[in-house]
């Protein structure tokens, strides 16, 4: 954890060599924003880079952009670079292999975009691309095209464009009645620039529901601010699903940050990603899970990791994810229970093993210890009976 509220926690950095910073800065999310850690000697002021971790971030410059927050390397072991929040922003080696049947538009962001910024992939709802910055740079990002350091883009125009056409398409087509607000992170506006956004949604009769993308309740916790969260609360129905992939990211910050938005009404789901060397085990697994529920996050999916350019070296196997499923289903409340999905260019498609199987005696039943019955079709039918 990051510690007392403005100094970093020497307790979890016995050498003491990290920086300490005054609680107004450290409370400040504009600090965090403008004291990012994107060069090895910002690194080292934070962590004891190994040689492969410093090899990767020299590669790495004019392909991919990298940057970290103070407090989110405060959340990192500095000794360990097997350390699960490091792994998940620090450059590593393997974004910079070859591995088969990588894309860098996986899901069809582009073959989708209707504007600039409009993404209509399902009938009644779009996603709007608002900017390609964040705070940290993920590195299993699936947008990670957008972060490379040249020409990657998802965008048909430029991201500081007027949004007019954006809100015009969506104006046009009554059908559309939920629009999800995502990057990069949009929270990375200043609150006046996205109540813009977010106000001329509203201002659309059709659109019932507006959705924000936002992993800031886990990078940089501190920009969930009160006003920020009046600010939503002034166009609600607001949502925001933002994106814990490690208990260890579930600190005293980013709860206070949950409950600030709940507080305000704006209701909190995660979306976790399954990654190799992070959470792919069933403790961990089930320890993430029940801790967003204490601090009332409420788990929404279990994304299998794609297979996107530079992030297929955290991808595991469906089979890995199965069992994942399998030892969460029965064994922690039902809620808890996120839904396993394979993200691909025809939509999100469940792919958790099935706990029944149509049989001629009736329903083939399992639970979560491996307990079978048949359940006949006089007591639940398989088909409808004939109408005629």
């Amino acid at each position: 954890m990051s510690g007392t509220p403005g100094e970093h926690d020497t307790t979890t950095d016995p050498a003491g060599f990290r920086p300490r910073v005054p609680a107004a800065e450290w409370n400040d999310w504009r600090w965090h924003m403008r004291k990012r850690i994107n060069t090895t000697d910002k690194a080292r002021r934070w962590l004891r880079l190994t040689a492969d971790e410093e090899k990767a971030i020299a590669a790495s410059a004019g392909k991919y952009r990298w940057s970290i927050t103070p407090y989110y390397a405060s959340l990192m072991d500095p000794d360990d670079p097997a350390c699960p929040v490091r792994l998940q922003a620090v450059p590593a080696p393997g974004e910079l292999e070859r591995f088969p049947g990588t894309d860098v538009d996986p899901v069809g962001d582009t073959y989708y975009r209707k504007t600039n910024r409009v993404v209509h992939k399902y009938p009644d709802r779009v996603i709007m691309l608002v900017t390609e910055a964040c705070p940290v740079y993920c590195r299993h990002c699936t947008r990670k095209f957008h972060t490379t350091d040249v020409t990657g883009t998802y965008f048909r125009d430029d991201e500081g464009g007027s949004f007019d056409e954006d809100l015009r398409y969506i104006a046009d087509h009554p059908e559309i009645r939920d629009v999800l607000l995502t990057g990069g992170d949009p929270l990375s506006y200043q609150d006046g620039k996205l109540e813009e956004i977010v106000s001329g949604l509203r201002a659309i009769p059709s659109v019932e529901i507006i959705r924000i993308g936002s992993r800031f309740p886990v990078l940089l916790p501190q920009r969930i601010t009160d006003d920020l969260c009046a600010m939503l609360a002034r166009h609600h129905p607001v949502w925001l699903n933002t994106h814990f992939n490690h208990p260890k990211e579930i600190t005293p910050e980013s709860a206070a940050a949950v409950d600030r938005l709940l507080r305000h009404g704006v209701p909190v789901g995660n979306q976790t990603v399954l990654l190799r060397g992070i959470n792919d085990d069933v403790t961990t697994m089930r320890t993430l899970m029940t801790e967003l529920l204490r601090i009332r996050v409420r788990p929404y999916y279990l994304y299998h990791c794609d297979n996107v350019t530079g992030v297929a070296h955290f991808m595991t196997s469906v089979e890995k994810g199965w069992e994942i499923m399998e030892g969460l289903q029965g064994h922690i409340t039902g809620f808890a229970v996120p839904q396993y999905v394979l993200t691909t260019r025809i939509g999100k498609i469940p792919i958790a093993r099935p706990y029944f199987t149509p049989t001629a005696d009736g329903l083939l039943l399992r639970n979560y210890r491996g307990e079978e019955m048949v359940v006949g079709t006089a007591v639940h039918p398989i088909t409808e009976p004939d109408a005629r």
